[in-house]
């Protein structure tokens, strides 16, 4: 399966481009689209009948970078109080309820960036690992999910065998769909065709 992706920067553009799509023959099942804007991403699914792409779960590399951010950040906020405990002669006796506290704080931040970094990892909304798994090259995934944190709006056209993906991209193309280094500096296409095979 071949897909064709392209970003908008307006939300209208992105529903004339999956209308034109549709009047084309690409079926609605095969189309997608995904913008931060949940009032234009329905509005967009209402008009045309095309459902939202709701992107890759985080998974669990978010849990381990939420941990290991309450870690830090636990441990910066109580080591200077340690610190200066243990640098002033008088307050010595309190350095080792202080390392104690400071234990506790750190425990308890990465409790809290466990539990967040698992909210964040069950959510959907991970598009430029749903592009990479769509066979999207890294760097133009990347681009494409900043364009989307940008307010621009991704459109998704799935070609079952390759044969109308040339028309697919012509349409997005006449629709307005935006040069990729107006994204994030270093693309060359207004949109982009990747193969998927079989997947």
């Amino acid at each position: 399966m071949e897909s064709v992706v392209a970003l908008f920067p307006d939300p209208a553009q992105a529903r004339q481009a999956l209308s034109a799509l549709q009047a084309r023959g690409f079926e609605r099942e095969r189309l997608g689209f995904a913008l931060a804007d949940v009032v234009a991403e329905n509005d967009i699914a209402q008009a045309t009948g095309v459902s939202p792409e709701a992107g890759a779960p985080g998974g669990s590399g978010t849990v381990i970078k939420g941990t290991i951010y309450g870690t830090v950040i636990g441990i910066l906020v109580m080591l200077p109080v340690w610190g200066l405990l243990l640098a002033i002669p008088e307050t010595r006796i309190y350095s080792n309820g202080a390392l104690m506290a400071m234990l506790l704080v750190t425990i308890g931040t990465a409790g809290m960036g466990l539990l967040f970094g698992a909210l964040a990892g069950s959510d959907h909304g991970d598009h430029v690992k749903l592009l990479r798994r769509m066979g999207v090259p890294a760097a133009q995934a990347e681009r494409f999910g900043q364009g989307i944190k940008n307010g621009q709006t991704l459109v998704i056209a799935r070609d079952p065998d390759g044969s109308r993906a040339d028309e697919a991209l012509s349409i997005m193309r006449r629709s307005g769909a935006v040069r990729l280094e107006d994204v994030q500096g270093g693309g060359k296409l207004q949109s982009e065709r990747d193969g998927q095979n079989g997947h």
